[in-house]
């Protein structure tokens, strides 16, 4: 049986306070609508139809060609929204889901149970529900004897029995295809608000005579609805504590995991412990036996097996296996560490690929240069590579010592098994094995500091005076 799904993603969220449209914000590093739509996908829905209205055009251009897109040009209400999907998919035969795009907690596992419940129960429609703890202002799904839904009760309608009732509608349902669109076209908008309703289908589809039955979600959460900051947090806090669980479940340890923020893309592998106030961004990959933290920040970056990252920040680096990083390093974009790499404290590397075994200890910058293995780089050295409009390359080759407080100034060639003498500025390239020195001869003067001292001490005194 074919499977659709209808993304109503057209709402402008004005309680968001933000000019950035509702769907769009961001829940552990995915828009909100992208965590529905991932959502859908998992539950082998074959098209996805995404309703936008306000911000359509960013929209489509964070979800690409992953979805079907409609518009929503006046929103009418959220029947009128799913209508806009009807020369799309009205001729289909199947179930469609239709779901919310501000519902980032749903998972695909749920609604593809709630699919099969309302294949299972033959209905036409059937309700995504919830346990609510404080159901006020939320409809009620009213049941039979028999347990098939009878109607949904919105807050201001209940009577005391019906306000005491816990379970409530997620707003994500699942519907026979033909059916939804046939009664769809029944739809008015004589209500209070002027609106054209989804949850008018029910009651259509219940006066017909059809059956509509009701999933009880296990994890009542996946019903939260974002239509304000508050409640943006609060799905960033539960979604944290999702993904948290899945990497521990899946063999990483944390010690304190309320205090690590992983965003969902992030993979780690087995017997990884992370130390508080990591943050893992974007398609970051840690690979098995890493230690990753204290409060190390790392995006788009991967680490190889066994590594550990301290204290530092990682963009866009790829971090070799057994590797050494920090503290207080700073991988910058296009920056790729060998096997048993060394980065110490206060170092910045960009743009750089460092081969296995080398080590850069302390206090260095390295950017757009191709370092070789086994080399040393000493605390203070640095690759001058901008000019002021260009950027250009060093290049060191294996086996190199680089001393402390040496300058490179690119474009240069280091050559294998060289030494740069400490202290060094070096402007022209060093061939193999030779020992490079480029500084000024040093000279000692007899007691001339006593000389230096009384010239300073009488002008200061001169400016006291």
């Amino acid at each position: 049986m074919k499977k659709m799904a209808i993304v109503l993603a057209a709402g402008q969220g004005k309680r968001m306070k933000s000019k950035l449209y509702k769907v769009l914000h961001s829940v552990c590093g995915k828009p909100m609508v992208e965590h529905v739509l991932d959502a859908v996908k998992e539950a082998a829905c074959e098209r996805s139809v995404v309703v936008v209205g306000h911000g359509a055009e960013a929209v489509k251009t964070a979800l690409g060609d992953r979805a079907e897109y409609v518009l929503q040009a006046e929103q009418l209400g959220t029947g009128h929204a799913v209508l806009q999907a009807e020369a799309l998919l009205s001729q289909e035969e199947g179930i469609t889901v239709v779901t919310y795009g501000d519902t980032p907690l749903v998972t695909g596992a749920t609604i593809n149970a709630l699919i099969e419940h309302h294949i299972a129960q033959g209905a036409a429609a059937t309700i995504l529900t919830a346990d609510a703890e404080n159901p006020t202002g939320l409809g009620r799904i009213i049941r039979g004897e028999d347990g098939r839904v009878l109607r949904i009760v919105e807050q201001k309608d209940c009577s005391p029995e019906e306000a005491a009732i816990r379970e409530i509608n997620t707003g994500t349902y699942c519907f026979d295809n033909r059916k939804l669109f046939s009664a769809l076209s029944e739809v008015t908008n004589d209500n209070a608000q002027g609106e054209y309703y989804v949850t008018d289908v029910i009651g259509i589809l219940h006066g017909r005579g059809e059956s509509i039955a009701a999933y009880l979600c296990e994890d009542s959460t996946e019903g939260i609805g974002v239509n304000d900051r508050i409640a943006l947090g609060e799905a960033e806090r539960l979604m944290r504590r999702r993904i948290n669980a899945g990497h521990q479940l899946n063999g990483v340890t944390f010690i304190d995991v309320e205090n690590t923020y992983i965003e969902a893309n992030v993979t780690i592998g087995q017997d990884t412990v992370l130390y508080p106030g990591t943050v893992l961004r974007g398609n970051t990959a840690i690979g098995a036996d890493c230690v990753i933290g204290p409060s190390a920040e790392l995006t788009d970056t991967k680490v190889g097996d066994g590594s550990t990252i301290r204290q530092s920040v990682a963009e866009g680096a790829e971090v070799g296996e057994e590797c050494s990083v920090g503290p207080f390093a700073y991988l910058r974009p296009g920056t790729k560490l060998g096997r048993h790499v060394k980065v110490g404290d206060f170092v910045e590397i960009k743009n750089t690929v460092i081969g296995e075994h080398s080590k850069v200890p302390h206090l260095s910058y390295v950017g757009d240069a191709i370092v070789g293995a086994n080399v040393n780089i000493g605390c203070g050295a640095i690759t001058a590579n901008y000019d002021g409009y260009n950027k250009s390359k060093t290049e060191i080759g294996d086996n190199v010592f680089i001393g402390s407080n040496a300058n490179l100034i690119a474009p240069v060639k280091i050559g294998s098994g060289a030494y740069v003498v400490a202290g060094s500025t070096i402007t022209h390239n060093v061939p193999d094995n030779d020992v490079a020195i480029a500084r000024e001869r040093q000279v000692n003067k007899p007691g001339y500091a006593d000389k230096i001292r009384a010239r300073a001490r009488a002008k200061k005194e001169r400016e006291t005076e």
